[in-house]
């Protein structure tokens, strides 16, 4: 196994205050648009969003985020992570005070598209902090429990803060929010060591040029699909909920947190199983069961209470593939390029956010949701696909190595 970046092990209590900080930044680079799919009923009618702009806010967000996320790679590997840490957090807490402040879907769309620069850099500086301050035995167990930090946000967005909008009003909640950021940023600023000084003009961490062969386009194609997927059901799942089943809004916004949670579970356990002799199987095996997500969601049109076990469902098979997907990268990445080749591949998942909800949003203002559920479903396929070829392909090459 190659790493990036090279690490010294950390104490316990040192080892879990990272891995607590990490998981906060995860939660808090994905929490406007978590909070967007869990407010979805509410800001349809309050600020008269159409389901096709609910979409476009998803689209706007990670489109930002994917065009970003190679520059605020190779930004991660120059500047180090507890400068990129600090200023995703700030971002972050910017951008949710925007949406708050957001008289109508203007705003809103901007304050979304800088909600992209900490998305871009969330996967980068919090590799790379893993990299250089976790035992390799460990990484993969930590990486597990800091990638369930994005489900940990949509928990957050789902049930504490959409109960919050129904005492203080959507946009308190999301001020709340925005306040919590502030204070992790801080609290990043003072928990992590000092970043080194890298002399002027120096290339970032001498990075190598990436290994032919290697996992990341593959991994970036398989992103940007089940990226799609997932997306369109972070976004649509609380409106399904309330306009289909007749759920409340808060009970439409416990859909959200009940995924959240099994995407916590989920990632932490596939994590931990993705040995470097086994990983290379685990994203086609997950796709394939997000597929099956996607059709107990559709078959949920007809039957109410299965999309309760869909949501659960999404969280431990789709939602843990882009988990295992980094634990590959820090597997696999050439010495120096842990931050680029984190942020390729995210930026194949964030390519796909952008694009799922639109084209499911056309068959929501339609009320279409199971036709829509179904294309969820073939885009968890064509991950799958993508997924598994590159696994046959990689046992092969390994075969023919020299040992």
């Amino acid at each position: 196994m190659t790493s990036g970046d090279t690490g010294a092990g950390t104490g316990g209590g040192t080892a879990r205050g990272l891995t607590a900080l990490l998981t906060t930044a995860m939660a808090f680079s994905m929490l406007q648009l978590f909070l967007l799919g869990a407010l979805g009923p509410r800001l349809v009618d309050g600020l008269g969003v159409s389901e096709t702009v609910l979409g476009l806010t998803t689209t706007v967000g990670f489109g930002t985020a994917a065009v970003l996320s190679p520059v605020g790679g190779r930004l991660v590997d120059r500047v180090g992570a507890r400068r990129a840490l600090v200023a995703l957090l700030v971002l972050a807490a910017v951008a949710l005070g925007l949406i708050g402040a957001a008289p109508g879907p203007g705003l809103l769309l901007v304050a979304v598209a800088l909600g992209g620069l900490p998305q871009a850099l969330a996967n980068p500086a919090t590799n790379k902090a893993i990299l250089a301050s976790v035992p390799a035995a460990r990484r993969g167990a930590v990486t597990g429990v800091k990638q369930s930090g994005v489900q940990l946000g949509a928990f957050v967005a789902g049930l504490p803060l959409a109960v919050a909008a129904s005492v203080i009003g959507w946009r308190g909640a999301v001020w709340a929010a925005a306040g919590a950021a502030l204070l992790a940023a801080a609290w990043a600023r003072g928990a992590l060591p000092a970043d080194a000084a890298r002399p002027a003009g120096r290339p970032a961490s001498g990075a190598a040029p990436a290994r032919r062969g290697g996992p990341v386009p593959w991994l970036a194609a398989f992103s940007l699909l089940l990226g799609a997927g997932i997306a369109s059901v972070n976004t649509y799942l609380a409106l399904f909920g309330s306009r289909s089943l007749g759920m409340g809004p808060t009970a439409a916004g416990a859909l959200v947190a009940v995924l959240g949670v099994a995407g916590i579970a989920g990632r932490v356990g596939w994590s931990r199983a993705a040995t470097p002799d086994r990983a290379a199987w685990l994203p086609g095996l997950l796709a394939g069961g997000a597929v099956g997500a996607a059709l107990l969601l559709a078959a949920a049109v007809r039957i109410g209470p299965l999309v309760w076990v869909a949501a659960v469902a999404v969280g431990v098979f789709a939602v843990s593939g882009n988990a295992v997907s980094m634990v590959l990268v820090m597997q696999r990445s050439a010495p120096g390029r842990a931050g680029q080749d984190s942020a390729l591949v995210a930026a194949g998942f964030f390519a796909g956010f952008a694009v799922g909800p639109p084209l499911f949003g056309l068959f929501a203002e339609r009320g279409r949701y199971g036709q829509g559920w179904a294309l969820v479903a073939v885009e968890f396929a064509a991950a799958a696909a993508v997924a598994l070829v590159w696994a046959v392909r990689d046992r092969r090459a390994r075969a023919k190595a020299p040992r």
